[in-house]
């Protein structure tokens, strides 16, 4: 199996996405947030929409829309992962990332029909959307991905 370390990190990630979803599904009641500091909440919400909630208002339709999105998207990532030549060590581990992000979110959408956030980020007044490890996972991979590609260029 090709990238055999990175399919590791992939389970890694997702289980842990996948355990911290389950505590706040099991510990808080929907709605309900437990402030840490003055920057960092918990609190626990369903995101029915995408990123940032957009396209929230749908009903099944769109639910299924998002599904189907999700999984090509999943789909295609781990193509491209295959595709990549493994001197890009940078950017198979950021594709791996946004991998796992992308099944954690999925695993939700699946079974649940929304996604489960529960990082609160805020300073002051300002509020940053709630999300989750797996919103992070993408983030974190997304930035890999654009750092190796800007370093193979010099």
């Amino acid at each position: 199996m090709k990238h055999k370390g990175l399919f590791l990190l992939f389970i890694g990630l997702v289980l842990s996405d996948q355990l911290s979803k389950q505590i706040f599904m099991s510990s808080f009641e929907l709605g309900q947030s437990m402030v840490l500091n003055q920057y960092l909440s918990w609190t626990y919400l369903h995101n029915t929409g995408a990123a940032f909630s957009i396209l929230s208002d749908g009903g099944a339709i769109q639910k299924l829309f998002l599904l189907g999105v999700s999984t090509l998207v999943s789909l295609w990532i781990v193509w491209w992962t295959q595709r990549t030549p493994d001197i890009y060590r940078q950017k198979l581990l950021g594709q791996f990332f946004l991998l796992s992000g992308a099944v954690g979110n999925l695993i939700d959408r699946a079974l649940h029909g929304f996604v489960i956030d529960f990082i609160d980020l805020h300073v002051n007044s300002f509020y940053w959307p709630v999300f989750n490890l797996a919103d992070s996972f993408i983030f974190i991979g997304v930035a890999l991905i654009i750092f190796e590609r800007k370093s193979s260029t010099k």
